[in-house]
């Protein structure tokens, strides 16, 4: 049904150059293949750890710094869109950057494959803690892992400060987003929606302080990156009423077929009643996994029984110490239904089912999200009337990023019924050290941080 699916896809998908020569004038870097590009996402899956923050940050340094797959200017517009989604951001994020690539299958292999391994990771935890109940060892691998996270996103927000906040308009406007959302704790969609307004506003009336994304970029911001589309007009990028209906078509099939299997197939288990409330949770996670964390784990706990409190709360700590995005909790939640109840299977066999129907209606929207939108998103990506708003929203995101480094950094700085963290903050200085003048690559430094937070343990056990 999948493969089927595709190749309809595929179809209203045209054409997207492959690759440029290195003597084009204006992108010098040649177009990756499919296989560099799935290699890239594989590897990412494994070591996209932080939430948002550390994942998208890892994604900015990786594919705009280093590879200069995408432009600084195509990263942040796909990010801002990202942010204004239902779902995890960073999940949809690297949909959108391998759908700007390698079409629609580039856009599902980068956002199957950023889930993958964090499933499976989470999967053997799950299935550890179900049957054993020990999941104490876990803690102490991930000790050093989160002190260079920590720095990760630090240098991350540094970076794409510095090609944002350009003048002081927008470096107010980044500093009032982190008062709003961190202190006063505005919803994020709301924050976007006013920057989005005052940029439309100050554009008009104060141009040269709100033009900030055209300036110095115009028809050369691609200028020493991968060449996206030759012509945008026949291109994948290009937006139709008869892809939207095709697309709308297929995801309502890739939805229906399954849901309709397990209201037929196993009409007395409690897999049906996962796909629905896991597909309406989908719709309703706007401002990222902690908006939505409180009604997942009501409905889990109080509402369907499928697992209890406390176990809801060591599922969130198993899905905080995985790669992926922090909504994979709900692969736990899956897990525990389909264990405690699994029907006509063995636990071991309904914790499979449980957990794959829990991944697969969460995160199809996603997908819908992205190759429905994202060609809209590219085409009023030059528009001038919306580089004011473009503009204030970029500098509101880096606000809501800062947050999420300042989020992260003191829940691990400062951990639970803890004193402070020194072992945390000396590998997290290190880190940031090895990373911002060191000329360390991020996959080092995460590998150097576990092996020093798992020789921590051992001494410190």
């Amino acid at each position: 049904m999948f493969t089927a699916a595709m190749d309809i896809l595929k179809k209203y998908d045209t054409k997207v150059v492959e690759g440029i020569t290195p003597s084009d004038e204006k992108n010098s870097v040649t177009h990756p293949s499919f296989g560099e590009v799935f290699k890239f996402w594989l590897k990412l899956g494994f070591i996209s750890f932080g939430g948002p923050a550390g994942q998208i940050s890892i994604m900015y340094q990786e594919l705009v710094d280093k590879r200069k797959w995408v432009s600084n200017e195509r990263f942040l517009n796909a990010l801002n869109y990202c942010m204004l989604l239902p779902g995890p951001e960073a999940q949809q994020l690297a949909a959108y950057l391998g759908w700007l690539l390698h079409k629609i299958p580039g856009g599902v292999a980068a956002g199957v494959l950023f889930l993958l391994p964090s499933m499976f990771i989470l999967f053997g935890l799950s299935y550890t803690y179900a049957a054993l109940g020990d999941i104490g060892w876990v803690s102490s691998l991930f000790e050093g892992l989160k002190a260079a996270v920590m720095a990760i996103v630090v240098t991350a927000v540094i970076k794409i400060g510095k090609k944002v906040l350009k003048n002081a308009v927008m470096i107010l406007l980044a500093a009032l987003s982190f008062i709003a959302i961190f202190f006063l704790k505005v919803p994020f969609p709301w924050i976007v929606l006013g920057a989005g307004l005052l940029g439309l506003a100050g554009s008009v009336m104060v141009p040269k302080s709100f033009l900030v994304i055209g300036e110095k970029e115009g028809p050369d911001s691609e200028s020493g990156y991968v060449q996206i589309c030759e012509d945008e007009e026949t291109c994948h990028i290009n937006p139709s009423r008869k892809r939207d209906a095709v697309l709308l078509a297929v995801f309502v099939g890739l939805w229906l077929a399954p849901i309709a299997g397990l209201y037929l197939l196993l009409p007395a288990a409690v897999f049906f009643s996962e796909g629905l409330f896991f597909t309406k949770a989908a719709f309703l996670t706007f401002g990222g996994a902690y908006a939505v964390l409180a009604y997942i784990a009501q409905a889990g706990v109080e509402q369907f029984g499928w697992l209890s409190a406390p176990q809801m709360m060591d599922g969130l700590g198993l899905a905080e110490t995985t790669p992926g995005p922090l909504i994979m909790v709900v692969q736990f939640v899956g897990f525990m239904a389909g264990w405690n109840y699994p029907g006509p299977f063995s636990p071991f066999s309904g914790a499979i089912v449980g957990s794959l129907v829990a991944s697969y209606f969460t995160f199809l929207p996603c997908f819908l999200f992205i190759f429905l939108g994202g060609p809209y998103i590219e085409k009023f990506r030059g528009n001038q009337k919306l580089t004011g708003a473009l503009s204030s929203i970029t500098a509101a995101v880096v606000g809501v990023v800062l947050n999420l480094a300042v989020w992260f950094g003191l829940h691990v700085l400062f951990p639970a019924d803890a004193g402070f963290n020194w072992f945390a903050a000396v590998m997290g200085l290190a880190s940031f050290v090895a990373i911002q003048w060191g000329g360390l690559s991020i996959i080092k430094v995460i590998l150097l941080a576990c092996g020093v937070g798992i020789l921590f343990g051992w001494i410190a056990a």
